[in-house]
């Protein structure tokens, strides 16, 4: 049995075990600090974080350095972008070929170069999106809540009919669906902070309304039934009787949003024709327009991920080149068009954007450079074909994070890496701790809220020393 399926395996037990301690755990309760004023941030309502699941390269993204075009017999070390560069919205700021209308709108936003993932050891994805989504890497004795959910609890929903926290465009079917079950979770702090999932948001109505063909007595009688079950439950002598009370208080906001004029912000079909055609680069691109409904109906905090599946998408261990023109396309228009519209609505400012992912990629390194790990992938000493060309190995000492609205500043660029290889961070480093405070910083959450769980502090970010990047903030 190899090393990484052992390493994954691990992982699940470990997840597992803390999603089970949760059930049984009490109530949690809130810190004096939790809503402590702030120097600065603090003007971000609502929050939509943009999830490059897989793996997105810096050098071929947001942070473009020489471009080495193909050719058979290329040496992988002399390649930095297989992509040429193109001008942005700020003067001197350069982004990779395709991505042009995104740089188009930079002048509302900000660059950050200068990510640096942690050091996990063996690198896989799932352990480091669940670190970026919870701000803890595992194992951990307590499930951990996605920030998400954090957000959702400490801040509570803008419309009450409309669930705080939802997540678009992530199945649970394909690939690692039980590994990343693990960090879409409101952990300890009940199911009713937990995310409300919309898989195909071409399809989120269906999630809004009770199947075809139930009436809404059938549907009723049907919930009656299934409460009573679960108060008959075995789980009982598991669950605390705060987590039960959490369920149950789920349930009722799921019933009442199906007969809410909220749920109609889940119809994508009363868009004009135009605006869903902008949109429709697939089910990112749709997720980007639900995500746009869903601010203007009262939602608090929204995912909407490229979706990760081992090989696919970001997760470009081969055919880098090509698959990345395909996920520019994928995401530049409905990403840019996102922005516009929020700031054609009045909401931009009061929205914040986050478009990230879990680390970057290089030909050469895995890791960093000081902190190398074992290869997942061979590179062969000469590119022979065009599946070679493209970014592969797993890289953590620098990656690029884009932020729009929330008070952060427009036209702004916040770190610098290496022009050659290793592309890694020389200014001005960002930790997944700092990156998550900024984030609650403009939501008006400092970094040190914590929630007093099996009577210790846990943190919304690590320890509680998560530092927010002043920098950002106009």
């Amino acid at each position: 049995m190899n090393k990484e399926l052992l390493a994954r395996r691990d992982f699940l037990k470990a997840t597992s075990a803390a999603a089970v301690a949760a059930w049984a755990g009490a109530a949690p309760r809130v810190s004096a600090e939790a809503m402590a004023p702030l120097p600065f941030g603090g003007k971000a309502e609502r929050m939509i974080v943009l999830w490059m699941a897989g793996g997105m390269a810096h050098t071929e993204t947001f942070d473009p350095k020489r471009y080495t075009p193909f050719e058979v017999g290329l040496d992988p070390g002399k390649v930095l972008s297989t992509f040429e560069s193109i001008p942005t919205a700020i003067d001197g700021v350069r982004f990779s070929e395709g991505l042009d209308k995104i740089a188009s709108v930079m002048d509302r936003g900000t660059l950050i170069k200068t990510y640096q993932a942690a050091d996990l050891g063996f690198i896989l994805h799932s352990r480091h999106q669940y670190q970026w989504h919870t701000g803890y890497a595992p194992p951990l004795t307590v499930a951990a809540p996605h920030i998400g959910a954090m957000v959702s609890r400490t801040l509570g929903p803008l419309n009450p009919d409309m669930p705080a926290f939802i997540d678009i465009g992530q199945r649970f079917d394909l690939g690692e669906g039980e590994e990343l079950k693990a960090f879409h979770t409101a952990g300890f702090l009940g199911t009713e902070y937990g995310p409300f999932f919309v898989p195909d948001p071409d399809d989120a109505q269906k999630s809004v309304r009770p199947p075809a063909g139930m009436t809404e007595s059938r549907f009723q009688n049907r919930d009656r039934a299934y409460r009573k079950m679960l108060d008959q439950s075995p789980m009982r002598e598991y669950a605390s009787e705060y987590h039960r009370e959490s369920f149950v208080r789920s349930m009722d906001k799921a019933h009442q949003l199906l007969t809410s004029p909220a749920a109609k912000a889940f119809d994508l079909s009363q868009e004009p024709k135009e605006v869903y055609d902008t949109y429709n680069t697939g089910r990112f691109g749709l997720g980007c327009l639900l995500a746009r409904r869903l601010c203007e109906a009262g939602a608090r905090f929204m995912e909407v991920t490229t979706e990760y599946i081992p090989f696919k998408y970001w997760d470009t261990h081969e055919n880098g080149h090509t698959r990345m023109a395909e996920l520019k396309t994928m995401i530049d228009a409905p990403v840019a068009q996102l922005v516009l519209d929020l700031e054609e609505r009045g909401l931009l400012d009061s929205t914040l954007i986050v478009l990230a992912t879990e680390f970057s990629r290089d030909t050469i390194t895995e890791g960093k450079p000081e902190k190398q790990v074992q290869n997942q992938v061979d590179v062969p000493p000469q590119m022979l074909e065009l599946k070679h060309y493209g970014m592969h190995r797993h890289f953590t000492d620098a990656g690029s994070v884009l932020m729009f609205g929330g008070g952060v500043k427009k036209g702004f660029v916040y770190g610098k890496t290496a022009d050659e290889h290793p592309c890694r961070t020389i200014e001005n480093p960002v930790n997944i701790s700092d990156l998550h405070a900024t984030m609650y910083a403009a939501m008006g959450i400092a970094p040190d809220t914590n929630y007093i769980i099996e009577d210790r502090p846990f943190y919304v970010t690590k320890d509680g020393l998560g530092k927010p990047i002043e920098a950002l903030f106009a």
